[in-house]
């Protein structure tokens, strides 16, 4: 027996109504964020491995796909170290820090840009984690003040409304809050990227497997005991207004709650029936984000469909110079399967005819049925329709045009709705 062809594992193939609905969304995507004045920018698959393994992308970078160099064996039993030299991009924004830097002269700061391609990751795949995935970023380069980041927002929120996701969260952190609790708590500067990993499961494992983890880690009795008191005291605060209140320990720079607070006072005004709150335990997991730092979710979601924030010092690493910048980015993988295709979409139509058939007047109807708007796809017509046109309406036909032939004339039906069984 032979076996399943199947796809590479944690990759998939994408079915032709499937696909209408992905461009459908993408569609949308687009259309909001140039209304929003963002321009579509590309850049490559390939980034250089170096670039790549900066220490920026955090968690990501245990699982790139790395490609040999040419001319190197692919059955050597023992390949050098530096037998890599490039990389498949894991994310859109090193590629894109990278694009800035390259094009910085042809680039009118602020700039504005939209990119929607896929990435890859060689991660364990499971339901909604796949090996291949298409992301959908927006980033502004040049823009020190919380300006970015409510534009950055507020487009975001308006194409996920437009999509039809309503009802969505937005919830803030910053990186400053974070290290300046950990510092509070007693916790070396050197840790806090460790400390942080664990503290980002919160949603998965609770405070009390966050404890726990941080105590095989090693840590001393004291900063962990701290900090549980802290995340303790700080997880049901989601108003940000009330983060100057005393709120958060002395070691947490006023600059970063104060931000915050701009971010959810602006946005309240340009997307008032957004819900901001506030999250302590909201990390991200990537090693180049600098300040404020946002994720969005749906009513009753376990997890975030967009994610982004702030991160200054990325381009500076390749030019010398830093260069302010936030972003965003929707998990398309996330959000497609709640979106539906538009009521009034134009109707596919299904020609259905006999074989041997004139195919100049075939086609001519088909013309004609185009002329108003129609998709038509020509379809020969089979011994049992029935089977046919279940088919047909998987596949997202909604009418049918039958051709005949009377009197040695090719005459055609009015078109009426394809149904299923």
């Amino acid at each position: 027996m032979a076996s399943k062809v199947v796809p590479a594992r944690g990759m998939r193939d994408v079915l032709p109504v499937e696909k209408a609905r992905r461009e459908h969304a993408l569609h949308v995507i687009r259309e909001v964020y140039r209304s929003f004045g963002f321009d579509e920018v590309e850049t490559p698959a390939l980034e250089e491995l170096s670039r790549l393994e900066s220490g920026q992308g955090g968690e990501n970078e245990k699982m790139l796909f790395k490609v040999l160099r040419r001319g190197l064996a692919g059955d050597e039993p023992l390949l050098p170290a530096d037998a890599a030299d490039l990389g498949l991009r894991f994310d859109l924004t090193v590629p894109l820090t990278r694009y800035v830097a390259s094009n910085a002269a042809a680039l009118r700061m602020p700039f504005k840009a939209l990119q929607i391609g896929p990435v890859w990751r060689a991660e364990r795949p499971q339901k909604g984690r796949y090996r291949q995935f298409v992301q959908c970023d927006i980033d502004i380069l040049g823009e020190a003040g919380s300006l970015a980041e409510v534009e950055l927002v507020t487009a975001t929120h308006t194409a996920l409304t437009r999509l039809g996701l309503t009802g969505t969260t937005l919830r803030l952190n910053d990186r400053g809050v974070l290290t300046g609790l950990l510092t509070g708590c007693g916790f070396d500067e050197a840790d806090h990227g460790s400390v942080l990993i664990t503290v980002d499961k919160n949603d998965k494992v609770g405070l009390d497997g966050v404890v726990a983890e941080l105590r095989s880690k090693g840590f001393g009795d004291e900063p962990v005991v701290a900090l549980e008191k802290a995340l303790t005291d700080l997880l049901p605060l989601r108003d940000v207004a009330r983060l100057g209140d005393g709120a958060l320990p002395e070691t947490v720079p006023a600059a970063s709650v104060a931000r915050l607070q701009e971010i959810a006072a602006a946005v309240a005004v340009a997307a008032p029936d957004l819900d901001v709150q506030f999250d302590v335990t909201l990390v991200r997991g990537m090693g180049y984000y600098t300040g404020p730092i946002f994720e969005m979710s749906l009513p009753g979601g376990g997890s975030s469909i967009a994610g982004g924030g702030r991160y200054d010092g990325m381009v500076g690493r390749f030019t010398g110079r830093d260069v302010p910048a936030a972003g965003f980015s929707i998990g398309f993988e996330r959000i497609i399967d709640e979106v539906s295709l538009p009521a009034d979409a134009a109707p596919a139509v299904a020609l259905v005819h006999p074989a041997g058939v004139d195919a100049g007047e075939l086609l001519r109807k088909q013309r004609e049925l185009q002329a108003g708007g129609a998709r038509v796809a020509l379809v020969k017509q089979a011994k049992r329709l029935q089977p046919l046109f279940d088919a047909l309406v998987a596949e997202g036909y909604s009418q049918v045009v039958r051709a005949r032939v009377e009197d040695g004339r090719l005459t055609f039906s009015e078109p009426s709705p394809l149904e299923a069984s």
